[in-house]
């Protein structure tokens, strides 16, 4: 029974499941571990397979605690491999609802049955998760589609596994110093983020017209188009896709599907997805994604992405910072990778010696060769954990979803290399970054600071001529702070001028 943790009334009872999960599967001395029962060591047999039992029970205490689990065994930078290998075998599969449950809510969101909604609609389910079940339907205009359908209740239930989750992680952090470093109280933010999201089927379906925006210039990428007229918070209609699972190449051969040639525009797609446009598929397993042979005579494979309720963000800065990482480790650089560990360490300061030791190991091993992300991730989590390098969460959901696809695509194309499509596409990239420096809403904005500065050019001018002929700080040292300050102010924009503009030629010279 876990101490002293008091919650809501309203939230008691799940407490008490969630303390008899807890006991059923033995796992007290996790608890203790994380200062949420008495401090008493394990008994004989406890800590076989706690990993497994873990495992076991979030999937016992249901989608939350699964979401919870699955953001766990992306922390490769703070759990051994026994744990992330558990958490990795966390699935959200749940028990099929007959449809007349269902039918309510779904009436609710159409404003009519489903039967006069669509021309056809199949009351049995094609698929059934934690958080939703699937169905098949026809639209009136004959269009073949899936109907998206959200279990009822679930919001209610997983809004109070998050207070309570919130309330434990204070705890956590409170009491153990070894769980501070997983920082609890920000997993359980992003967890809710991530859970809010995809409770909204109208955030899944942004991100399909999005990333379907995104990657226009790719024929051969596929995202499902909505339909918005029947869309809505619980209900989310779109495209249905025939195609296979990127699992079996002798399957993918036998569908008419090349897996070398789908290989080559799954790493296309999520380096454009990560380093190009700043928005990716965030869980692209193979149950996430559909292969197609080619649409006509003299047209390439193609790829569908499905399930986009979970999309991760990459600013500017994490595209240029993850870049470098990557092409100072294909280049033999162990300074070029310290300087970023170091960056990136969310875990206090590490001496720079031990980072440049760390990163001329991981240098030494996957400089040179394929480049592939499972092994290089396998070296280079652990390192991270050695040297108590702890990585930012939207850093890691990126490891998570190159190294996804990455496993994904070598195991349909053994001889894949991810570093060859990034050298292809390294010219594109860096000409999206000189093109982004020197848009027109930059420059505009450039231009309108310069214009402002230029109303107090004189006075600036005077006072830089003043201070050179006195030689000496002047009576005032508060004006001449602030003149020092505009002077300094105005060079640094005339050297961003100067460096935006040189930088808008050479993108122009590329593009």
């Amino acid at each position: 029974m876990l101490e002293t943790v008091t919650v809501a009334a309203r939230d008691r009872a799940r407490m008490a499941e969630v303390s008899a999960v807890i006991a059923r599967f033995g796992l007290d001395s996790l608890m203790a571990r994380l200062g949420l029962t008495g401090n008493r060591g394990a008994e004989a047999g406890e800590e076989t397979d706690l990993p497994a039992r873990t495992r076991r029970a979030l999937e016992a205490l249901g989608p939350t605690y699964v979401k919870l689990g699955q953001i766990l065994a992306t922390r490769r930078d703070m759990l051994t491999d026994e744990w992330i290998a558990a958490f990795e075998q966390l699935h959200s599969d749940a028990p099929r609802i007959a449809f007349d449950t269902l039918r309510p809510g779904v009436e609710a969101a159409l404003g009519e049955p489903p039967e006069t909604a669509f021309a056809a609609f199949d009351t049995e389910p094609l698929a059934a998760a934690s958080i939703a079940q699937v169905h098949r339907a026809t639209l009136h205009d004959g269009t073949d589609v899936v109907v998206k359908i959200r279990r009822p209740g679930i919001r209610k239930a997983m809004e109070a596994d998050l207070r309570l989750l919130r309330h434990l992680a204070a705890l956590v952090e409170a009491r153990s110093a070894m769980a501070r470093r997983m920082m609890p109280s920000a997993m359980i933010e992003q967890l809710g983020r991530e859970i809010l999201d995809e409770l909204d089927f109208t955030n899944e379906g942004r991100n399909a017209d999005m990333l379907r925006a995104d990657l226009s210039s790719i024929p051969q990428a596929i995202v499902p188009r909505i339909h918005w007229q029947h869309t809505s918070e619980s209900v989310l209609v779109m495209d249905y896709i025939d195609g296979t699972r990127p699992r079996d190449p002798a399957e993918l051969r036998a569908k008419g599907v090349n897996p070398s040639a789908i290989a080559q525009l799954g790493a296309r797609l999520v380096l454009e997805m990560v380093l190009v446009n700043g928005r990716f598929h965030a869980d692209p397993h193979p149950g996430n994604l559909l292969c197609l042979p080619p649409a006509g005579e003299g047209e390439g494979d193609r790829l569908a992405l499905l399930d986009l309720g979970s999309v991760g963000f990459v600013s500017p800065r994490r595209q240029h910072e993850f870049l470098t990482f990557i092409l100072s480790l294909r280049s033999n650089d162990p300074g070029g990778v310290a300087d970023m560990l170091g960056l990136w360490s969310q875990a206090g300061e590490v001496p720079r010696e031990r980072l440049l030791t760390a990163s001329e190991r991981l240098v030494a091993r996957h400089g040179t060769g394929a480049l592939v992300l499972n092994a290089m991730v396998a070296d280079f989590f652990p390192l991270l954990r050695k040297e108590g390098l702890v990585l930012p969460p939207d850093l890691v959901l990126i490891f998570k979803a190159m190294v996804t696809m990455d496993g994904v695509l070598s195991g349909i194309a053994p001889d894949f290399d991810l570093s060859e499509a990034l050298t292809a596409l390294r010219g594109r990239l860096v000409a999206s970054r000189l093109t982004r420096l020197a848009g027109p809403d930059r420059m505009e904005a450039l231009l309108l600071e310069i214009s402002r500065l230029s109303a107090d050019a004189p006075r600036l001018m005077r006072a830089a001529t003043a201070r050179l002929e006195q030689g000496q700080p002047p009576a005032t040292a508060a004006t001449d702070d602030a003149a020092s300050r505009a002077i300094g102010r105005a060079a640094v924009l005339i050297g961003g001028a100067i460096v935006v503009h040189a930088l808008a030629l050479v993108a122009t010279t590329l593009m």
